[in-house]
């Protein structure tokens, strides 16, 4: 089996952190060598392990943000 490879192209920033260290962030990423997409993605605290996480395009990222601004929090 081949080895999965990625570059973290651009840290965007930090969505909130567990009391064990985990982070969740908001990332642009290259996964072998391919074109970069957006990640929400859990890290372990010394960036050696992610959990599973949401992909999105710049397309859906634009929409998502969209959809964000027209919420009342």
């Amino acid at each position: 089996m081949d080895d999965i490879n990625y570059e973290i192209v651009m840290q965007i920033g930090l969505l909130s952190q567990s009391g064990s260290g985990w982070t969740k962030e908001v990332n642009l990423i290259s996964w072998n060598e391919r074109d970069p997409k957006y990640y929400v993605r859990d890290w372990s605290a010394d960036g050696e392990k992610m959990g599973k996480g949401v992909t999105l395009s710049k397309e859906e990222l634009l929409a998502l943000k969209e959809l964000l601004s027209k919420i009342e929090l």
